[in-house]
């Protein structure tokens, strides 16, 4: 089977793999198979029973509190109308699509495809429903809104009476089982029972690389032939791309981290929270995005440079950025967990902040800019150098 690898664009023969077996990348590294763990069935159980869970999750209880004999409960829908009272429109649309809408909309998905090849059906149209789902894994959050809920139930239980509700337990399990289903999850065998790949072109070739199946250079600018993916040689205008997003992004981290983002309201006064003065354990966090940014505007100057060192380092360095820019909504998420289980309280409430605002917009445009860049122009800009 011939494959391209989407990181370094190479193109090589993955053998059979025994049990157990892994298949690295030779140029870069990137996993680009592997045998122990996978089921299409196991994935299937796991996508589907997220799916059922997120039911009872979005519309029962999260985390309940008791503050002078009142209680509040909060839900994952809750957290987003209250800031949309509040006034923080985009801020609540935001968090309700990461947290409510992508969760459903991925795992309904999955599971579409999951049944589908379940059933031998295959085609482009499946091709391109797994590839919706697969496009959705990093922006549906409900994993990330779990860790939130951990740490403003920590602040709570600190304070006052806290509980875990139904809907948390259910949340909990959903994040568990997206977790597990990820693990087992064996996309290129997903893939081949979509379309299987051709035979490896003779002459000039492209890869696709979403389903990295690999097509004739002639198909550039055409669809993929499995996923529906738009095919070409390299993404069209990826370094400027890259940079108008990381520059903007930039342009809102000070804000981000100037403005408070956390309102904390009891009887003696308000008390605002701002980025780099929160809690000292998550420091580190509140500076991934600024670690994300420079990492990304360094990787697009090496390549503008044509530097041919530390390539597979450089690699790893990209696909670190790209997999971790989700997790700097923790601090988001946990103003959506606390904020309706105080809100009535006459003792104290946490508000949203207008550096929230700004934060939430410096990640995703941090994991746009990410997914801008392409990092087979490092590799390209090596071999044109040297």
């Amino acid at each position: 089977m011939t494959i391209a690898c989407p990181d370094c664009g190479s193109i090589q023969d993955l053998p059979p793999l025994p049990r157990h077996g892994l298949a690295l990348c030779w140029r870069c590294g990137r996993h680009l198979a592997r045998r122990a763990g996978r089921s299409k069935d196991a994935s299937l159980a796991c996508a589907l029973a997220a799916l059922l869970l997120l039911i009872p999750a979005n519309s029962l209880p999260l985390i309940g509190v008791s503050i002078l004999g009142d209680s509040h409960h909060s839900t994952l829908v809750s957290g987003p109308v209250i800031l949309w009272e509040e006034g923080w429109q985009m801020l609540a649309l935001l968090v309700a699509a990461f947290t409510v809408v992508l969760p459903f909309l991925r795992f309904g998905l999955l599971t579409a495809v999951l049944i589908a090849v379940r059933l031998g059906r295959s085609g482009q149209p499946i091709g391109r429903l797994f590839r919706w789902a697969r496009a959705l894994h990093r922006w549906a959050m409900p994993d990330v809104f779990l860790i939130a809920g951990l740490v403003g139930y920590s602040r709570l239980i600190a304070v006052a009476p806290t509980t875990i509700g139904l809907g948390g337990w259910c949340l909990v399990a959903a994040a568990f089982l997206a977790m597990i289903g990820d693990a087992t999850l064996d996309c290129r065998a997903v893939w081949r029972a979509i379309a299987p790949e051709p035979e490896p072109p003779t002459g000039p070739s492209l890869s696709c690389t979403v389903c990295e199946m690999v097509l004739p250079a002639d198909q550039d600018g055409q669809c993929c032939p499995r996923c529906g993916a738009h095919l070409t040689l390299r993404k069209p205008g990826s370094l400027t791309r890259t940079m108008a997003l990381t520059g903007a992004a930039l342009v809102l981290y000070g804000p981000a981290n100037s403005f408070p983002m956390t309102d904390f309201v009891e009887i003696d006064g308000t008390t605002h929270h701002t980025i780099l003065s929160g809690i000292n354990s998550l420091i580190a966090a509140h500076l991934w995005p600024l670690f994300k940014l420079v990492g990304l505007s360094w990787l697009v100057l090496t390549i503008r440079l044509g530097k041919g060192w530390a390539l597979p380092a450089r690699t790893r360095l990209y696909r670190f950025i790209q997999n971790v820019g989700r997790w700097s909504n923790i601090d988001v998420f946990t103003i959506a967990v606390s904020a309706p289980l105080l809100q009535s309280s006459l003792s104290m409430a946490v508000r949203a902040g207008s550096g929230a605002n700004y934060f939430i917009l410096v990640v995703v445009l941090t994991m746009l800019a990410a997914d801008s860049l392409d990092p087979r122009l490092m590799w390209d800009a090596a071999e044109a150098q040297g």
